[in-house]
């Protein structure tokens, strides 16, 4: 089935978010709205449409009028069967000791390796990404230095690929959240696939708002690979969350947003142990003061 999506930008948080509601009542309705920051320090909104029949452009104008927003770019999506286009698309990855792969690879699994089967889904970390990549990679190099976590999390999990590396290497508790449903049932999937069902809970959560998140000194290792926005805000939460001498490594931001957050968790009481620019993504590796 073909699909058109309607996509604009204006300023403002409030803005784009009332934009988002008077786009869900244009006729024809899209079957979905999006609203989300363009992560460039500019407060500037992407609002988007998604439309079984191609949408009214008289309408799309008034909305963008009303509201100051730039003139919405209207796309045809010729059907396609994204899930096979991912699967044809994504080639493993590897991350020091940590094999990634799609079913469709499970012959190329090289032997001494750790390896994790991702599935194409609705859901982030693939491990072809920087953020994804920078985090394996930070991981492997914990583990060569002789880090041993007995409690996880991982905040933001997406496929659980980073909940499911650490419960490979090491014995203890790990949990892994986020906010998305999807994502949770995904990740699911994925710990079966792999066989760690029993060795990581998924639970849905923003941030550390959950009794299995929540509470002091809890954890010797947390990923966080989410956005600068969400990374700021969790500072706080993180230097609760990790114990004393444990660490934390956040991915999800840009290079020239590294030395923002970096100076945000020295304050919070982190210290750097390490820094991998990946293309235009960065990966920072921290350690709490003791």
């Amino acid at each position: 089935m073909t699909t058109w999506t309607a996509l604009t930008t204006v300023s403002g948080k409030a803005q784009a978010e009332a934009l988002g509601e008077a786009l869900e009542q244009v006729v024809p309705e899209p079957v979905g709205v999006g609203v989300f920051e363009i992560e460039d320090g500019r407060d500037l909104w992407e609002v988007g449409g998604y439309f079984t029949e191609a949408p009214d452009a008289v309408s799309l104008a008034l909305l963008a009028a009303a509201w100051s927003a730039g003139e919405f770019v209207v796309s045809e999506v010729p059907e396609t069967d994204w899930v096979a286009h991912v699967r044809r698309e994504l080639s493993p990855v590897e991350a020091g000791r940590f094999f990634v792969y799609g079913a469709h690879d499970a012959d190329k699994v090289p032997e001494g390796r750790i390896a994790l089967r991702i599935e194409a889904a609705m859901a982030f970390g693939t491990g072809h990404h920087g953020t994804t990549l920078g985090c394996l990679r930070a991981l492997d190099r914990l583990v060569t230095e002789g880090l041993v976590a007995d409690r996880v999390a991982d905040i933001g999990c997406g496929t659980a690929v980073l909940a499911m590396a650490a419960a490979s290497v090491w014995p203890g508790q790990v949990v892994a959240s986020d906010i998305d449903a999807v994502a949770v049932d995904v990740a699911r999937a994925n710990l079966e696939a792999n066989g760690l069902e029993t060795r990581v809970t998924c639970v849905e959560a923003a941030g550390f708002g959950h009794p299995m998140l929540d509470g002091e000194a809890r954890f010797d290792l947390v990923f966080a690979n989410i956005l600068k926005g969400p990374l700021l805000m969790l500072a706080e939460d993180m230097a609760r969350a990790v114990s004393p001498g444990g660490h934390a490594i956040l991915s999800g931001l840009l290079t020239d947003q590294a030395e923002e957050i970096l100076e945000h968790y020295r304050r919070a009481g982190f210290n750097t142990v390490h820094r991998e620019d990946i293309v235009d993504w960065t990966t920072l590796t921290l350690s709490r003061i003791r």
